[in-house]
């Protein structure tokens, strides 16, 4: 694909799903360091049900890194994995405390030294709260329909950022990622795809393959 056409693929995608933003619920930047880590492997929809009651235990940082471990674990349950994320997330409280002065970093360096942050998470986190877009979060979304449009054959994401940013003109990178996942779970369904009423399937190798 190229420049040109990429700008339009974006283009199409915008007018297709104008109403594409962040769907995590958060209030503080580091609210949003919790969720996208909750969201690992689990729907946003469930991790927005189960961070109201976490958000009202936990109003500040030092609440995240003060948590009984146990307790914690019984309010993040509902999203899996939760003695891992548990860990993750008093661990990444007491760095940020630390090591930042209680201060969320900005830059994909500092954000990627916290425990249960990579480089997807930091590539959300900078662009939802600081509204740096310099990567592109690359999850089960845009994975999945990068590899079916043709944009990338690698599977592993940071691989397939690294094509993408090859491709999109940097005054795109604010709006792909939002609107890949709405994109996944409105047409490009993993498991049926909507091809035919799918608004960018002539750019597609796989509609045009099984066509």
């Amino acid at each position: 694909m190229k420049k040109s056409e990429a700008k339009e693929f974006v283009e199409v995608l915008q007018k297709t799903y104008p109403d594409a933003t962040c769907s995590l619920d958060f209030t503080t930047p580091f609210e949003l360091v919790i969720a996208v880590m909750l969201s690992a492997q689990c729907t946003d929809e469930r991790v927005n049900k189960t961070t109201p009651a976490l958000f009202n235990r936990c109003k500040t940082i030092q609440d995240f890194a003060d948590i009984d471990i146990k307790e914690l674990e019984d309010l993040i349950h509902p999203c899996g994995f939760y003695k891992n994320k548990a860990k993750n997330i008093k661990l990444c409280a007491k760095q940020v405390l630390e090591n930042f002065n209680g201060v969320v970093p900005h830059t994909m360096e500092e954000l990627t030294s916290l425990a249960g942050v990579g480089r997807k998470s930091a590539n959300v986190i900078m662009l939802e709260v600081f509204g740096i877009a310099q990567g592109i979060a690359v999850d089960t979304h845009a994975k999945r329909i990068s590899n079916l449009v043709g944009l990338s054959n690698k599977k592993e994401p940071e691989k397939i950022e690294q094509d993408l940013l090859k491709i999109f003109p940097k005054e795109c990178l604010k709006d792909i990622n939002h609107l890949f996942v709405w994109h996944g779970r409105n047409t490009c369904i993993a498991r049926k795809p909507k091809c035919e009423a799918c608004s960018i399937n002539h750019w597609c190798k796989h509609y045009k393959k099984i066509n």
